[in-house]
């Protein structure tokens, strides 16, 4: 956990989202809260692409009761230290200083949301960051280097005279700004699916569960493999895959030589023994996805699954959670349950599942 420091206090969470899912994170938000006994509200609009929640009477209690894993449509979370509309866009610096008199911080991250409304002021966030860092320094407000045990603080843009100012734990929340991975697929890669799924293991999975759970030789099954994007970047991790689908499979997928091709019907076929993992990015209502993937656990026939539920346009946040309990419920004992909507998803989740 980060180091304590004298701070200011915090008046609520700030989680950014996709643009256009605000409703369903803030169903999550209010959802999880009541579960964890603390009270509020969401504060949002459609596409701002961010949800403040507030009216919580203690919100560091309320973040402790939140782990950033646990929340499927927050890209990273956030603890919001106040609110800065109307402020004098020729001195930023000023009227923050007042705000962070107290608090002592290991990073700076100048940001702003991912929406329409507020992409074109990246370049504002960029020349900010580079004036404001040295003033906090020189005020004893950041440290000198990046020191991962003090709490990271995260100014947020949504207009030139209008900030919010928050921070995070750096273990609690995403490691990258606006919590989105900033990945180069090749270009050879047989679809643009296959970001998601090295998104997935990125996001999903830490470091030593990546070292331990993909080792070169373990064998793998990709249902509705094609053209092939999933199972290059498994082959990519020297993986042997058995790509299922009664389509065809890209040449870049077949030639590396670890993808062995079988048409069958991915809803139907299983490994005639047990192995390493399943992967499946199939278009089918979610709720029979999850069942189909609860009987792959059940049976016993994989130890990991990396897999996408296609969500309807509307409550998602219900179907969400309607497929995960029924896949928890069947799946049998799960060491491991977590799902977030990435980056590179649209209107879809994408869950990892481990014995």
């Amino acid at each position: 956990m980060a180091t304590p420091v004298d701070h200011p206090a915090a008046t609520g969470l700030l989680c950014f989202c996709r643009a256009g899912f605000e409703p369903d994170l803030a169903a999550e938000l209010g959802e999880r809260a009541a579960a964890a006994g603390h009270h509020g509200y969401a504060r949002t609009e459609r596409g701002s692409a961010y949800v403040e929640w507030l009216g919580t009477p203690d919100p560091r209690a309320l973040d402790r009761a939140l782990p950033c894993r646990d929340l499927v449509f927050a890209r990273t979370k956030l603890r919001l230290l106040a609110e800065l509309p109307g402020i004098d866009p020729g001195d930023r610096i000023a009227a923050l200083l007042p705000v962070l008199a107290r608090g002592r911080w290991g990073e700076l991250w100048v940001e702003h949301p991912d929406a329409d409304a507020t992409r074109p002021l990246s370049g504002l966030a960029r020349a900010f960051a580079n004036a404001l860092r040295p003033a906090l320094r020189k005020a004893g407000h950041l440290s000198a280097t990046t020191d991962p045990r003090l709490p990271r603080l995260h100014v947020v843009l949504l207009a030139g005279d209008h900030l919010l100012v928050a921070e995070a734990d750096p273990t609690d929340a995403s490691p990258w700004p606006l919590g989105i991975p900033r990945l180069r697929v090749p270009a050879q890669a047989p679809s643009r699916s296959a970001a998601k799924l090295e998104e997935a293991l990125l996001t999903l999975l830490d470091e030593d569960e990546r070292d331990r759970w993909l080792q070169p030789g373990m064998r793998a099954a990709d249902l509705g493999a094609a053209p092939g994007g999933w199972s290059w970047i498994l082959a990519r991790r020297q993986l042997r895959v058995q790509a299922i689908d009664n389509g065809p499979m890209a040449d870049a997928a077949m030639d590396t030589g670890l993808i062995e091709h079988l048409r069958a019907d991915g809803f139907r076929w299983h490994p005639s023994q047990p192995i390493d993992w399943m992967v499946c990015d199939m278009v089918e209502q979610p709720i029979r996805v999850a069942s189909r993937m609860a009987e792959w656990f059940a049976h016993g026939w994989c130890r990991h699954s990396i897999f996408n539920l296609k969500l309807p346009m509307k409550k998602r946040w219900q179907e969400t959670r309607r497929c995960l309990d029924h896949f928890g419920e069947s799946a049998g004992p799960l060491k491991v349950l977590r799902a977030r909507q990435l980056y590179h998803d649209r209107e879809e989740i994408t869950v990892f599942a481990s014995r």
